[in-house]
């Protein structure tokens, strides 16, 4: 029972944990670490329920102030081309004088000649972040999770910008969605070979979570990334969206709040959207609700035949499944943007990489303690910072599960959880 802001935690993993070896040569397992990791959870009382932790969101808290360099790429992917923004965390005493008011606050471009030194040596880990629905680096949540370990000095970090968000600019028809994981691949793999002796780490926020997920499920043990954290994640957006249009405070306040914002954005972006797709724009930013706005921009655009099968396919509960790194999931309970009834508690209970975090309080992507700070980043630090200078990374045991593969071999029948479609082998 909660009492006076105090949240119960339960852990969700396989019976046989990932095996894990710290650096000291002492054996443990992923759910250990986790739950080491995570610290008791007092929230503010006054916000007694998830609605009145996520509708305090809204308030125009400031943070902990970061500040950022922001790098344009190129996309290298044939169908999905044009560009996307990615923001680079920096420390430095002129960073206030540099800050460009067509960007986020605290954010400028690089110079020409800092692009032509980035890349390095060190070995120092290096955090890759995704933000949530039509948000950014200069997000509230995103900062209060990363200030601790920039401030540290010991980790670097940057933000995949989703593309048209955070003031950064399209240059196709295309904007972003629930399974758009090249842009983070691409940043990945130009962190690879520009850092080569960093390790990386993942860090995702609501949809950035849905992101992250979908993309460690189809790279499976394939990522580069060492291990990873997903805060907020919706993970079944069919249902989540089904509930929220249920009720009238989700349908006509989280709904309309969702809309809007993803109405803001194409309106910033309509000369794009009218150049370079047959999307009505005028119809689109008429638009109230945020399944409609997936029902008039992310079916034409990507070929989906409804907004609901769009939910499904985008959805990243099937890729825990798939998920090869250790990964820890934070979810509350009473989040009323992601349904408890979301939660892969089946998915996480089977597979030994993932362990699922639940608190009975938080609200979505709130976690709001009292004097204003955010309980989220102290589990997320905590893991990341034991990962990183803890655990001996080249040995996990992963208890004999492997690459763990799903189906009826008796029967012919294999699972692919990236395709979420049983196969049958077919006598020919």
């Amino acid at each position: 029972m909660d009492w006076f802001g105090r949240a119960s935690i339960n852990f969700t993993t396989s019976p046989k944990s990932l095996g894990l070896k710290e650096k000291d040569g002492q054996e443990t397992d992923l759910l250990k670490v986790c739950q080491a990791a995570v610290p008791p959870c007092q929230l503010n009382p006054l916000l007694f329920n998830g609605h009145a932790q996520t509708m305090w969101t809204a308030a125009k808290a400031h943070g902990p102030p970061l500040h950022y360099k922001r790098k344009i790429f190129e996309a290298d992917h044939a169908e999905f081309n044009g560009s996307f923004a990615v923001d680079f965390a920096v420390t430095g005493p002129s960073l206030k004088e540099e800050a460009d008011e067509t960007l986020p606050p605290r954010t400028a471009y690089f110079t020409e000649d800092e692009l032509s030194t980035l890349g390095s040596d060190d070995d120092k880990p290096m955090l890759v972040v995704l933000h949530g629905l039509s948000g950014g680096s200069h997000e509230v949540y995103l900062r209060y999770a990363i200030a601790p370990l920039i401030d540290s000095g010991k980790w670097e970090a940057c933000v995949v910008t989703s593309r048209g968000c955070a003031n950064s600019k399209i240059t196709t028809g295309l904007l972003y969605n629930a399974r758009a994981t090249w842009d983070v691949r691409q940043t990945i793999k130009w962190l690879t070979k520009t850092y080569p002796n960093r390790p990386l780490f993942g860090l995702g926020f609501s949809l950035g979570a849905c992101i992250l997920t979908n993309y460690l499920g189809e790279e499976g043990s394939a990522t580069p990334l060492k291990a990873a954290v997903v805060v907020a994640n919706p993970w079944a957006l069919h249902i989540s969206s089904k509930m929220l249009q249920s009720s009238f405070i989700g349908h006509h306040i989280y709904q309309r709040v969702l809309g809007n914002s993803m109405r803001a954005l194409s309106s910033r972006h309509k000369e794009e959207l009218d150049k370079y797709t047959n999307i009505d724009t005028d119809h689109l930013l008429g638009l109230k609700y945020l399944y409609e706005f997936d029902r008039a921009y992310q079916c034409p655009t990507w070929g989906y035949p409804t907004e609901e099968a769009y939910y499904r396919d985008a959805s990243s509960s099937d890729s825990l499944l798939a998920v090869r790194i250790p990964l820890l999931a934070l979810n509350a309970e009473d989040d009323p943007i992601v349904s408890h009834l979301a939660l892969p508690y089946a998915e996480a209970s089977t597979n030994p990489y993932t362990v699922l975090c639940t608190t009975s309080l938080g609200g979505h992507l709130g976690w709001f303690e009292i004097g204003g700070g955010r309980w989220h980043g102290k589990p997320v630090c905590n893991f990341l910072n034991h990962m990183a200078f803890e655990v001996d990374l080249n040995s996990i045991n992963d208890n004999g599960h492997g690459e763990q593969t799903y189906g009826n071999p008796k029967h012919g029948t294999s699972y692919d959880p990236i395709r979420r479609k049983m196969h049958v082998k077919l006598n020919r």
